[in-house]
């Protein structure tokens, strides 16, 4: 990636404000508006610079852009070369967003999560990088190999210079989602050279997509080269799936309290963890006889009144009736944080931020006082109700894998649940074109908000219509069955649109498989012959061989392709069920940090999921064959690779969004 920045832009500073994807995006517009009159200049720029996404939004007129622009570079004949034109492009990206503000009420899960990634206006925000960083004192300032780093000074760049090896932010998601990382497979040597400090990178991406990051056009050498904007968008991402673990009905029961009945519990448990988090807001706001709504974590929060209400209700015994007296949103403000520091809840904004209605600051505060003090029953008589809920641990995994497999293809909308935000049909689409560009037929296709439920099933109907296209089996599957929030047949559609994903990425490697189709017995017999290659007896009878159960059969197959990657004295023997997690735990991790973008857990395999099983060989298989010749090891011929199967496999090392390189399963 450098090298590619460097050739287009030699200044260090702007090299730090964009991507590489985004870089050359830009260059492309640059070249067009450059050949269409030979040369490009200031007076150009206005009419030119309209045709870019937000620059050219209508909140910013013609006549706006032309005045800032020539207020800016008064001489309209001077020539425009392409690191102008980028000092320019930012200049009026900034004007933008600061004329349309932020959105107020709009704060979805998916403005979160992919804001920080697909924004080309790339300033930081130096309130929540002292909150990320006092978040990472916090947490991680007592491990054994970051503390001789921590803890960080809020007011410098350390920060962006500790990333580079990959330690801090692989642990800072163990934190966030224990266990998701074996961390015998992170490089800790005190000085990593440039290989491991790779693998740690790729490690951290495909385990931060494995846990619901979006990370699309991110790569190893972002984080590497330290881009300020991107690192803490990821590290925004962790810290606040962290913040927001505890709010689902499995993991606080009591927020049924929130609901009157069944029908009310199924729907608290569809929505994503931020609408739980206001929904509790709003219930315990009520209490205190607040009569507003509060619907977003910015400008409902701005005066600070809901806060002081929020807290009086909670713990009453350190509230002080000042805040509410308080006429000034500031003065108001600082009082609410007093009023948290008296309760022990630590404090993630400063007074500042909430006035400002800084939306991520003010979400991880909400969440810090539900974690510390959440007012609600610890006798709740509707618990009962979930009872009689149904408590399927196999689709709630499902349900999961998928969701993050197709939150990674880079789609417009996050999914924060299948089961509810399929059920338009538009996501299910989305993922259809990103999969087999071209066949979804857009004209016929409706854009959500959807209201009317037959424009609902008339997207779930070419979603069936395409499934069979693609031979698929749906029998007795209709559109409406879909719209409806069948289950088990969204989890079979999903399942076999994975493995379609899979057989064609593998297919597509023509070198390999000469153009023709692939089937899960060419995964099986590649997979045994590169083991049997080592002079192994372990083979793999199918993919539900319950002889897999104990993950040496995949750490052979690991070592097989990459032989440095598996570290035998770590391997156990895989007899007792702690050996068997243990091994599998490793599996995943040195999956993922060989390029392997893989969905499944240690669960999958001890447990023998055939379907994941299988993801896990083909993207095995996916990432081997992806390797030039001179980079296998000896003794491999071409005729090993000539069976593939698609996978749920990206190497992450380029910041690259072709259909190809989010080759997930």
């Amino acid at each position: 990636m450098s090298g590619y920045v460097g050739i287009l832009v030699s200044d260090p500073w702007l090299q730090n404000q964009f991507t590489q994807v985004e870089l050359r995006s830009l260059k492309s517009h640059f070249v067009s508006m450059k050949r269409e009159s030979g040369k490009l200049t200031v007076g150009d720029l206005p009419a030119n610079m309209s045709r870019l996404k937000v620059v050219g939004s209508d909140n910013f007129t013609d006549q706006d852009r032309a005045s800032f622009i020539q207020d800016l570079h008064p001489n309209l004949d001077e020539d425009v070369d392409f690191e102008f034109f980028l000092r320019v492009y930012l200049q009026l990206q900034a004007r933008a967003t600061a004329t349309t503000g932020s959105g107020g009420k709009n704060n979805s899960s998916s403005a979160f999560l992919k804001a920080a990634t697909t924004t080309l206006l790339h300033t930081i925000s130096e309130s929540e990088k002292a909150s990320y960083v006092a978040h990472i004192n916090n947490y991680l300032g007592q491990d054994d190999f970051l503390k001789r780093y921590l803890p960080i000074d809020p007011s410098t760049n350390d920060l962006f210079e500790i990333v580079k090896d990959g330690v801090l932010l692989c642990k800072l998601i163990n934190v966030a989602v224990p266990g998701t990382i074996d961390e015998r497979a992170i490089n800790t040597k005190r000085i990593l050279n440039p290989w491991e400090r790779n693998e740690n990178h790729t490690l951290c991406l495909n385990s931060a997509k494995a846990v619901g990051c979006t990370v699309v056009n991110i790569g190893t050498q972002d984080f590497i080269e330290g881009r300020r904007h991107l690192v803490l968008g990821v590290i925004s991402q962790i810290i606040k799936i962290q913040l927001l673990a505890d709010l689902n009905l499995k993991k606080t029961p009591q927020l049924v309290e929130l609901v009157d009945d069944n029908k009310d519990v199924e729907e608290l448990m569809s929505l994503p963890p931020e609408k739980i988090l206001l929904r509790w807001m709003n219930f315990q706001l009520k209490k205190a006889g607040y009569k507003k709504i509060v619907t977003n974590f910015s400008s409902d929060v701005k005066d600070a009144e809901a806060y002081a209400h929020l807290l009086n209700v909670l713990a009453p015994e350190h509230s002080k009736p000042s805040a509410l007296d308080a006429k000034n949103p500031l003065e108001r403000a600082k009082l609410v944080l007093e009023h948290a520091d008296r309760m022990g809840c630590k404090r993630y904004l400063t007074a500042k931020d909430i006035v400002e209605g800084s939306p991520n600051l003010n979400l991880a505060f909400v969440a810090h006082i539900f974690q510390h003090r959440n007012g609600l029953s610890t006798q709740t008589k509707q618990i009962s109700f979930l009872d009689n809920l149904e408590d399927d641990t196999q689709i709630s995994r499902e349900e999961r894998a998928f969701r993050f497999w197709m939150n990674s293809l880079g789609n417009s909308s996050y999914i924060n649940n299948v089961f509810e935000d399929l059920r338009n049909g538009w996501a299910f689409l989305e993922s259809l074109d990103k999969i087999s560009p071209g066949i979804v037929n857009w004209k016929i296709a409706n854009k959500p908000p959807i209201k009317m439920p037959f424009r609902k099933v008339e997207n779930c109907n070419q979603v069936v219509k395409i499934g069979k296209q693609l031979k698929f089996s749906l029998v007795n599957i209709a559109g409406n069955d879909i719209v409806q929030g069948n289950k088990k047949l969204i989890l079979a559609y999903l399942w076999q649109l994975m493995r379609y994903n899979i057989l064609q990425l593998l297919k597509n490697l023509r070198f390999h498989s000469h153009g023709k189709e692939i089937a899960d017995a060419d995964i099986l017999e590649w997979a045994n012959t590169k083991v049997s290659s080592t002079g192994s007896q372990s083979c793999m009878k199918s993919f539900k061989d319950k002889s897999l159960s104990d993950g040496l059969f995949f750490l052979e197959l690991l070592s097989s392709v990459q032989p440095r990657v598996v570290n035998w004295s770590l391997v156990t023997k895989g007899v007792t069920d702690e050996e068997k997690k243990m091994n599998a735990t490793y599996i995943i991790s040195i999956a993922r940090k060989l390029g392997c973008s893989i969905f499944l857990l240690p669960e999958d395999i001890t447990e023998v999921n055939q379907k994941m099983i299988l993801t896990l060989t083909a993207s095995i298989m996916y990432w081997f064959l992806k390797q030039p010749i001179e980079d296998q090891p000896s003794g491999i011929s071409d005729s090993e690779g000539s069976s593939i199967v698609s996978s749920s496999t990206t190497d992450d090392s380029a910041s690259e969004s072709s259909m190809e390189e989010n080759g997930n399963l």
